[in-house]
């Protein structure tokens, strides 16, 4: 019956127009249709409703009015019991209208109860009524109307129930319920009421929209399907017959229910169908991310999101990232399954979770399982600053430095250590210093440091350095000086002595260690022994001061044979130091007579004398004999007379029997002892007796002789003899004139001899002097048949006297050698003066140095005169083409260098084949105590004209930098050539013997000034200090760095520059230029021979070059070592003499431009365009050999025009690699005016090379790319296509290029780049900006605008000065003209700034050196000229 029921409801459909009435009703009389109207009593209540039909009552109540109704009786039933009606389930997939009838009444107005209407949905629970009446309402039928909307396939059900009030009185009644076709007339209906999906956590908005006769007034309520009603709603009118209720539910996670509308009013109640409220559950990954890699500021992720917890679909992934100790976090979207965090603190632990969103507000889950992980240490960011010394002391130093950060360490793992270096002397004689290094950890959280143990009155040399695994960051050397101290003592060993018998000499050694300048020595002596019993010891204590610089002392007034105990201490600011004490004794002195002149006889006979002897008085020891000696004279022997004083004594103790025997003129005639002879005492000689073992011998009445008195003192092995003559016998007068005449015939024999000998010796002394001065005028000349220049030279040596000086072998070898400069005199050539353009200057117009020219002793030879500098281009054609003799041969004749015959020094000499000859070579002032520290390797070199100009040495190795710097003192050196680097092919080849800020090197205090740094040489200026002398000397070294590590340079135009720039730089009045390389010959010869010839070109118009190279090889051996050296000389002093000097200084421009552009009459043509035919010539050509790599087949694709290719030496290999892609690209290196390699010259790059040309980029650094051609311009098959992205970031092989920023005027427009290397991430990243300058039309050779190339010039100086180190790619449509413009200008305006003059010609031939087609044009060529003069007029007005 139900079901039939229902099928009824479902297929009822009524189409009326013009009518209206109900499809169906239950009007619950006998006749209606039981189909219509099929309901049932409800099974869950507390009793039924019954049918009554009041017309069928024998006693009806009044209480009731008459029909067929279905009723409860309230007072039948207890309060509160139910009864539920219920109708057959409906469903319509529109909104159903249901009209009934209500009757509730009590006749004393109490109420009968409730009547309640439920509508159930699909079988489910009644929830909650949707319209309700209560109390008495009148003994009438009432009406209302339900207006119910359902969507197929849903079903409802209306039930009615009525409650029984506690009152218990009176009838609820039902009657008329009626289905109607057409929408309820007194309540609104409501539209269909939609699903809602809502994330968990999110209010769910359901919006009940009431069309039809509805009002604010009346309540719109909310209810779930648990019968739980939400009332709280916001209204607003959508039109005057619809109103929408909106309600807000609160979704909980894994919530999900049925909500319905509805709307009461006493005519009724409307509900809607109902809608479900979906929540989903936002995602959540169930793993943590992986990490893939970590960098110092990076950490590389994979999401792990396959596997989530939670409602999809994921619209979006994030990751949420913040540090362990941290509470900020930071969420990045993410569109990749792998990601890369940027900006990270190094060494810092992150957390780091995934994020998930699915649609809706609220879509995004809780993060996932976080990630724990830790970026890696990165470099400290700088240096540590503030290094200051609190507290200086003698021997400490406390230091203090900035305090630590890890902004600064960037690392919770680091380590800080001080490093700190001084000098100390090495105790040696040389005066060289050894430098003590330590570098000393420091506790990381302390900001201070005490040194200790410290020399004093030291410079320290102190560096902070802060490291952590990833890099260190050293600072700056600070230099701090300690204290002054009480100096050491003097070393016991460094006294030296010179006794004498009443004088000392005394010498000492500066204290080891001085501790600060010493201002004073002090010496004191006390006699402390003597072996005279006449002193008394111990004698008073003396003292005596000298002055810092006298480390000697003379003591007079001494004891003989006396013992003084002597002691010498030092004194500083600071006081005194240790005392050294030695003692010396004084020699013992002869014994001395109290005889004030040749005392008289006593008496005499033929055969005695009678004299008086007198006691000597002793010195320093006691007499211990006396001797009273005989001395014949006779013609055979003639004795020289002895004076008082000047006594000629007798040691020898020859008895009278023993001087016979012998042929001695004297014998001892007696021997006294000391207590014999207390007193003057009278003595006979010739006595005949015997005294202590002498024989007093009778003496001959023939013979004269004299008497002689001698005294001995003896100690400690030492003897003293005095002896004077007392007396003179003469012979008998018988035998007198036979004496005479015997001694008269000797002395004529002896005058007779000496005559004839001192005649010889003057005939012998003429003749050598003859053969001198032949020698002297007589030209040095090469003859091949005759004896080699070596033993020609050995012969001249070997014939000069032996018993000269060292001074005068000097002057008369000076005589003897002429120096080719006479052959070449200056006054004398001026009449060849007319083959040289006279205009033009090989040097810059330096001065000619006229102090102190003398006669260089260069050699000259008949072989090889000097060549014309006009002739100088077809002599080198000759001898580089010549099959019989060139370059070679005469290279070979050279003489390879003499013998040292006196190596003074070996440890002082770097070759032993290159000790410096003892002639020309330089001798220092030498050390106290040190005789063989005169030496130094270092050779005198005559410049032209002028002697000893140059000093030609080897490179100073560590023990030879005190020498160095005190022979630059001693010669009062203003420059310093240093033609090598410190290190070559992996070798030392020169120490490094300046300092970096301070250094004492001795008693040589060197200190930096200043440092300037161009392309192919850097000049430092340094200030030199010697102690004790108040004056400080200034000295420049100029470093050329461009010399290769084998063979010579490939071209002259640096070095040509180099050496202009030291002759302008070295005063007139300076000492000589010291030149060194590594050995002190080759390269520094080379430079010598250049300067040399140069002047000769300059002042005669002649070059000398053999016999330059010559003569510098008989002053030091092997000047000029290699073959490739000499023909080198030849190419530079070529360049020099085509192209002369070309400088233009920077006030002199103007006027001198204008006269460059005037066009001569005659030749029809301007110095300006002979310049840059000078220019052509010059330019080297390139032959197939010297471009081979570009010409390799697999290579030949990458160029755009197979006209202009680079030269192999100044390619720009490429570093990264792609594939089996080659290293090679259309590149090539050029210099700048301050910085080497400073220009990476390339055509635009063609389709197949962009990839390439970004790796270049990368490679080499570059930071600025200048491109000076347009778009689509091409004169060949390839057309100038874009190489960047715009917009965007693209890839290019291994190389991803990011456009950050893009600015645009009329002349230039400006990109920024960001580039990466993908396969070495570590490295970072290049910022790079790009000028695309747009004045610059095509098929013309000069810009449209000199104001606009020069506005592009200085944003690219400025960028670059940002940048600092990075390098400038230029490129036009070949790499040539234009590029060439570019860079020459960028040279010629640094030029500017830093010299004050232009060189347009050095410019470009510097650059062709490296290109030949870099500025192409005569046009270009002159614009670079007008550019120059625009920029100088731009100065002006500012």
């Amino acid at each position: 019956m139900y079901s039939a029921a229902l099928l009824l409801m479902l297929v009822v459909r009524i189409y009326a127009d013009s009518m209206e009435g109900p499809t169906a009703g239950c009007t619950f009389d006998e006749d209606l249709d039981p189909g219509l109207c099929e309901y049932r009593q409800g099974q869950d209540d507390d009793f039924d409703w019954q049918l009554i039909r009041t017309y069928n009552w024998p006693h009806p109540t009044p209480d009731l009015l008459r029909g067929s109704f279905m009723m409860v009786n309230s007072s039948q039933h207890f309060g509160g019991q139910r009864a539920q009606l219920l109708l057959l389930p409906l469903s319509e997939n529109d909104t159903h209208c249901i009209q009934f009838s209500y009757f509730l009444y009590s006749r004393d107005g109490h109420s009968p109860g409730d009547l309640q209407v439920y509508i159930r949905v699909n079988g489910g629970p009644k929830g909650s009524a949707v319209w309700n009446i209560s109390g008495s309402q009148g003994r009438q039928w009432h009406q209302v109307e339900l207006a119910v909307s359902t969507f197929w396939p849903s079903e409802y059900q209306v039930i009615f129930e009525a409650t029984v009030s506690e009152e218990r009185q009176g009838y609820i009644a039902l009657d008329d319920i009626v289905l109607l076709n057409y929408p309820c007339y007194k309540v609104p209906h409501f539209s269909r009421l939609g699903d809602v999906e809502v994330n968990a956590g999110q209010n769910a908005s359901f919006q009940c929209v009431a069309t039809g006769k509805v009002s604010e007034s009346e309540p719109f309520l909310l209810e779930r399907r648990n019968s739980v009603v939400l009332d709280t709603s916001f209204l607003s009118r959508l039109s005057h017959k619809r109103l929408m209720a909106t309600f807000h539910v609160e979704a909980q996670r894994g919530e999900q229910d049925l909500y319905r509308c509805i709307t009461l009013s006493p005519r009724g109640a409307a509900v809607s169908n109902f809608g479900e409220l979906i929540v989903r559950v936002p995602p959540t990954p169930i793993a943590p991310p992986q990490l893939l890699r970590a960098g110092p500021t990076y950490l590389i992720i994979q999401l792990n999101t396959n596997s989530i917890v939670g409602d999809g679909p994921v619209i979006r992934r994030e990751i949420q990232y913040r540090a362990s100790q941290s509470t900020w976090t930071e969420t990045h979207g993410v569109g990749s399954l792998t990601y890369k965090i940027w900006h990270l603190e190094p060494d810092t632990e992150y957390r780091i979770s995934v994020l998930l969103t699915r649609p809706g507000e609220g879509g995004t889950g809780a993060p996932g399982p976080p990630l724990t992980s830790r970026t890696k240490c990165a470099e400290p960011m700088r240096a540590l600053r503030g290094l200051t010394a609190a507290e200086i002391q003698p021997r400490q130093l406390a230091l203090q430095w900035e305090p630590l950060g890890y902004n600064l360490t960037r690392c919770h793992t680091y380590s800080l250590s001080l490093c700190y270096r001084y000098s100390m002397p090495t105790g040696g004689s040389g005066g060289n210093n050894a430098t003590v290094r330590e570098c000393l950890s420091v506790d990381r959280n302390t900001s201070h440091f005490t040194l200790r143990d410290l020399p004093p009155f030291r410079s320290v040399h102190v560096r902070l350095a802060l490291a952590n695994p990833e890099g260190k960051k050293e600072s700056r050397e600070v230099t701090f000086q300690t204290e002054e101290d009480i100096p050491g003592g003097i070393a016991p060993e460094s006294l030296t002595f010179t006794p004498l018998d009443d004088m000392i000499f005394l010498k000492w050694e500066e204290p080891v260690e001085p501790n600060g300048l010493i201002m004073q020595y002090e010496i004191s002596y006390q006699s402390i022994e003597s072996s005279d019993p006449g002193i008394n010891v111990p004698g008073p204590r003396r003292t005596v001061s000298k002055l810092r610089n006298e480390t000697y002392h003379m003591f007079s007034g001494l004891h003989p044979g006396t013992t003084y105990l002597v002691s010498v201490r030092a004194r500083t600011a600071k006081g005194f130091g240790q005392t050294a004490l030695t003692e010396i004794t004084t020699n013992i002195s002869a014994p001395v007579f109290d005889y004030e002149d040749i005392p008289s006889p006593l008496s005499e006979s033929e055969s005695t004398i009678t004299v008086l002897l007198r006691p000597a008085l002793a010195r320093g020891a006691p007499v211990s004999a006396y001797q009273v000696v005989v001395v014949e004279e006779d013609g055979s022997r003639q004795v020289r007379r002895r004076e008082l004083g000047g006594v000629d004594c007798f040691p020898t103790p020859n008895s009278h029997s023993e001087a016979v025997a012998k042929g001695s003129p004297h014998y001892y005639t007696a021997e006294l002892a000391p207590s014999s002879l207390p007193e003057a005492t009278p003595f006979t000689v010739g006595d005949n007796h015997t005294y202590n073992g002498f024989w007093n011998s009778p003496l001959d009445p023939t013979k004269n002789y004299l008497i002689f008195f001698q005294a001995t003192s003896n100690f400690r092995g030492e003897t003293r003899i005095n002896c004077i003559r007392i007396a003179r016998k003469a012979a008998c007068k018988d035998s007198k004139r036979a004496l005479e005449v015997s001694q008269h015939a000797e002395d004529m024999g002896l005058i007779l001899g000496a005559c004839a000998g001192g005649l010889v010796v003057l005939i012998l002394l003429l003749g050598a002097i003859v053969i001198i001065v032949k020698k002297g005028r007589k030209k040095v000349a090469i003859n091949k048949a005759a004896m080699s220049y070596r033993q020609e030279k050995s012969r001249k040596l070997s014939s000069l006297d032996c018993s000269m000086t060292e001074q005068s072998t000097l002057q008369q070898d000076e005589r003897m050698a002429h120096s080719f400069m006479d052959a070449h005199g200056c006054n004398a050539r001026n009449e060849q003066r007319s083959s040289v353009n006279e205009s033009s200057s090989l040097l810059g117009g330096s001065p000619h140095r006229h102090s102190r020219r003398k006669s260089s002793p260069y050699h000259t030879g008949q072989l090889h005169p000097a060549v014309r500098v006009a002739d100088l281009l077809q002599h080198i054609n000759q001898m580089k083409t010549a099959e019989g003799y060139g370059f070679k041969q005469e290279y070979e004749s050279f003489f390879d260098g003499w013998d040292v015959t006196k190596k003074k020094d070996k440890t002082k000499g770097r070759h032993d084949s290159l000790l410096s000859h003892d002639r020309h070579r330089v001798k220092l002032h030498s050390l106290l105590a040190d005789p063989s520290s005169d030496y130094v390797n270092a050779n005198y070199i005559d410049g032209y004209q002028r002697s000893n100009h140059f000093i030609a040495t080897q490179g100073p190795k560590q023990e030879m930098i005190y020498d160095f710097w005190r022979m630059v003192w001693q010669e009062n050196c203003f420059s310093i050539v240093m033609i090598t680097k410190l290190v070559e092919v992996g070798r030392m080849k020169c120490c490094k013997y300046w300092p970096d800020d301070t250094e004492l090197y001795g008693d040589i205090k060197i200190t930096l000034l200043k440092t300037e740094t161009l392309a192919e040489y850097t000049v430092r200026t340094f200030a030199m200090e010697r102690r004790g002398y108040p004056a400080k000397h200034e000295v420049c070294q100029f470093h050329f760095t461009s010399w290769p590590e084998h063979g010579v340079p490939y071209h002259a135009t640096g070095l040509l520059a180099f050496l202009r720039r030291v002759k302008a730089s070295t005063p007139p009045d300076g000492g000589p230029v010291v030149v060194h390389c590594s050995m002190g010959a080759g390269r520094t010869g080379c430079y010598i021979v250049l300067d040399v010839m140069l002047d000769m070109a300059e002042c005669e118009g002649v070059v000398d070059i053999y016999n330059c190279v010559k003569t510098l090889c008989s002053r030091r051996i092997n000047m000029i070592q290699t073959e490739e050296q000499y023909v080198f000389i030849h190419d530079a002093i070529l360049e020099a003499c085509l192209c002369g000097e070309t400088a233009i200084p920077v006030n002199e421009f103007a006027l001198t431009y204008k006269e460059m552009l005037k066009v001569d009459s005659q030749s029809n043509t301007s110095q300006l365009r002979e310049e840059f035919q000078t220019l052509n010539s010059v330019t080297p050509h390139l032959d197939v050999e010297e471009c081979s790599i570009s010409l390799m087949p697999r290579n030949r694709e990458k160029n755009r025009s197979m006209d202009v290719l680079p030269p192999d030496r100044s390619l720009a290999f490429l570093v990264t690699a792609e594939g089996e892609s080659s290293n090679y690209i259309n590149a090539a290196l050029a210099d700048s005016f301050l910085r080497p390699a400073a220009f990476v010259v390339t055509p635009h790059p063609l389709p197949g090379t962009t990839t390439d040309f970004w790796r270049l980029l990368y490679d080499y650094g570059c930071t600025s790319v200048v491109m000076l051609n347009q778009l689509n311009q091409s004169n060949s098959a390839w057309p100038c296509l874009q190489y960047w992205p715009e917009p965007g970031l693209q890839q290019f092989g291994p190389m991803t290029v990011e456009l950050l920023s893009r600015t645009a005027d009329d002349d230039v427009i400006i990109r920024l780049f960001r580039v990466q290397n993908i396969t070495r991430l570590q490295e970072g990243q290049l910022v790079v900006r790009h000028f695309q300058f747009l004045r610059w039309s095509p098929y013309r050779d000069v810009p449209d605008s000199k104001k606009a190339f020069l506005s592009l010039l200085a944003q690219v100086h400025n960028w670059q000065m940002e940048c600092e180190e990075g390098r400038t790619i230029v490129h036009c449509l070949n790499g040539g003209g234009r590029s060439g413009t570019f860079c020459a200008s960028t040279m010629i305006l640094d030029m500017i700034r830093h010299h004050s003059m232009v060189d347009v010609f050095f410019a470009a031939k510097t650059l062709r050196n490296s290109k030949p087609n870099m500025v192409e044009t005569m046009e270009q060529y002159r614009f670079c000229y007008d550019l120059a003069q625009e920029y100088l007029d731009c100065l002006e007005v500012r």
